[in-house]
């Protein structure tokens, strides 16, 4: 039977056309609400260089194998286009079109189709059709050079910040806010240009208008919220470790002085002319003590002081363990699906999808008979199918 859980979205009906990074992200968020996401894969794989039992952004999906260069491959894809609800691609602008499987032969296909499009320049603009990673994208958009020391270089947040948070999130808000409409009377497919540099862009309005009020400093290290202010940053423990305070407002902020031993020894934080004085005490204090003793001291407090953990360590982190903010599937622990719903939870409904596994079950369950249709042996990709996030 087809994969459709019991989320949000079940019966929803995706076509992911493989590709890596914020594409595959977007469609497995889709896959932990409920849908039925069937991943396209080409002969030769995608290039991400891990073994696709691993790729933990194929969880919950369901795997084809099309060659999308032989006769064969456009007209497979359209035939699960047209009993789709959405279809995500994340190839260079113009690619798709000339593989044969753009948004009009699919919309062509079915009217009602949302059709996803995963870029990080978008599908114009004078670098439309250059190449690129989460760092440049973030660094046109502002975002980057908020980062990092005053007097050091900005310093990339992996490739969280664009890939995810500007580009996989915002292709899913637009995909949601487009079947949406697909789905009211009088309604119709349409196209989601989802760029990186426009949801990575759109991350910084709050600090832009800030930045229009006067309220923030267009440098690194200056302002409230950037590592500036003394009570808003990390510091190192007696071990190696760190601890975050993030205490702005001013009752927490009197909280964390009194846990933190240094009530009524520095200087007032409202005069900004002692703010390297304020952060020389407070890191001084910190290397007193190691992170577990630090985190013991803060632990249920209104300070706003949390110990900086590893990937590896954060799961087992109590707050975390009791929410079950992480999950064990097929013994291995990852991030449970977010949000969630009182109704109609999300799940893990199954391991990372491996390249044409699901073929045969696909065909049948979306009444694709061509999907059997023998693809070519495997090959290596060339790369011209690949997006500019890659």
């Amino acid at each position: 039977m087809a994969q459709t859980g019991n989320g949000p979205l079940s019966g929803v009906r995706v076509v992911e056309l493989a590709g890596i990074g914020p594409g595959p992200f977007a469609a497995m968020h889709l896959a932990d609400l409920g849908a039925d996401v069937v991943r396209v894969d080409r002969p030769g794989g995608s290039g991400i260089g891990i073994d696709p039992a691993h790729d933990l952004t194929n969880r919950g999906k369901r795997s084809v194998l099309v060659d999308l260069k032989a006769p064969e491959g456009p007209g497979q894809v359209l035939d699960l286009a047209g009993r789709a609800d959405v279809l995500i691609e994340g190839y260079r602008p113009g690619v798709a079109e000339r593989l044969g499987v753009g948004p009009e032969e699919c919309l062509a296909r079915n009217p009602r189709l949302v059709y996803g499009r995963m870029t990080g320049w978008g599908q114009d603009g004078p670098l439309a059709d250059t190449a690129g990673h989460d760092i440049g994208y973030i660094a046109l958009t502002g975002a980057l050079g908020m980062t990092g020391t005053a007097d050091g270089p900005p310093i990339a947040p992996a490739n969280l910040l664009g890939d995810y948070a500007g580009g996989s999130l915002y292709l899913v808000i637009g995909i949601l806010a487009a079947l949406q409409h697909a789905r009211t009377e009088g309604g119709a497919g349409q196209v989601v240009d989802a760029a990186i540099v426009d949801g990575t862009a759109h991350l910084t309005t709050m600090i832009r208008g800030m930045l229009e009020a006067g309220a923030w400093q267009d440098r690194r290290a200056a302002n409230l919220l950037d590592g500036g202010a003394p009570f808003y940053g990390t510091y190192e423990t007696a071990d190696g470790g760190h601890m975050a305070v993030g205490a702005l407002e001013q009752r927490f902020y009197a909280e964390f002085l009194r846990l933190l031993g240094l009530a009524d020894e520095v200087p007032a934080r409202e005069d900004f002319a002692q703010w390297g004085a304020l952060r020389t005490a407070i890191a001084d204090r910190f290397r007193t003590r190691t992170r577990e003793e630090w985190t013991a001291v803060f632990d249920g407090s209104d300070a706003c002081v949390a110990p900086v953990l590893s990937l590896r360590e954060a799961p087992e982190h109590p707050h975390l363990a009791a929410r079950g903010t992480f999950v064990e599937h097929a013994d291995v622990t990852q991030p449970a699906p977010a949000p969630r719903f009182s109704r109609t939870p999300g799940s893990v409904r199954g391991g990372p999808a491996l390249p044409g596994a699901d073929t045969e079950a696909v065909a049948r369950d979306w009444d694709v008979p061509a999907l059997t249709t023998t693809a070519r042996p495997d090959r290596p990709g060339d790369g011209t199918e690949e997006g500019p996030q890659r």
